[in-house]
């Protein structure tokens, strides 16, 4: 009676699985092929379709990308499946390490990154999705010699410990303050919800946002 239930528990467990592995090996199969038609700006559309081929056939080998990252055109291979963290941080030359690997699930927020001028979390964006699209990390916001105005507020206001969750905050609220110029408290902490911060330097990193927004220098 238990080897018959501990089977059936198996069987559940394959099919039901919710892993993030299963996840993006399934979107690579359903969507690379949308993916790949609306937004690879590489022109070889030969190779392109022979890597598509049919639309229940799993999509294999490697695909050039051209990505606009933090205002560069920056060119990379990647597998389908690979995501946009993996692709900017592992796959280019010279990397781009702002975006954290931290969780690796979409909850900590250490890997935040602007598409569009909206924040994602880059660990569950898949590159060829990012393709076509204006991609901001935190290096594109500003640098040490010339900071934008979160990034000025942290160093003022000690907004960081560790520094890991950092570079997620800042673009997280360079991202909000551009739609929100002058937040409250509340709006705030609501803005950065999807940010986690484990040494606890939560009241740092609001009071930072607060500064920010009262200089009008989000950007």
């Amino acid at each position: 009676m238990s080897d018959d239930h501990d089977q059936e528990r198996r069987k559940k467990s394959s099919r039901y699985d919710p892993s993030r592995r299963k996840f993006l090996k399934g979107v690579g199969v359903a969507g690379a092929g949308a993916a790949l038609a609306d937004h690879l700006l590489t022109g070889d559309a030969d190779n392109v379709a022979a890597k598509i081929g049919a639309p229940d056939e799993p999509v294999s080998g490697n695909v050039n990308l051209v990505l606009d990252l933090n205002g560069q055109k920056r060119n990379v291979t990647v597998e389908p499946r690979t995501t946009l963290l993996s692709a900017i941080r592992d796959r280019l030359e010279p990397p781009v390490t702002g975006p954290k690997l931290v969780c690796d699930m979409g909850s900590c927020g250490a890997c935040t990154v602007m598409m569009d001028g909206r924040p994602v979390y880059s660990c569950l964006v898949l590159a060829v999705d990012a393709a076509g699209t204006k991609l901001t990390t935190v290096e594109g916001l500003g640098s040490p010699e010339n900071m934008n105005g979160v990034q000025k507020a942290f160093v003022e206001h000690d907004g960081l410990m560790c520094g890991f969750c950092t570079p997620g905050f800042v673009t997280t609220i360079s991202a909000y303050l551009k739609k929100n110029p002058s937040p409250t408290l509340d709006e705030v902490r609501e803005a950065c919800k999807g940010n986690f911060c484990r040494c606890g330097t939560y009241p740092r990193v609001f009071e930072a946002a607060l500064a920010a927004a009262k200089g009008g220098t989000s950007g």
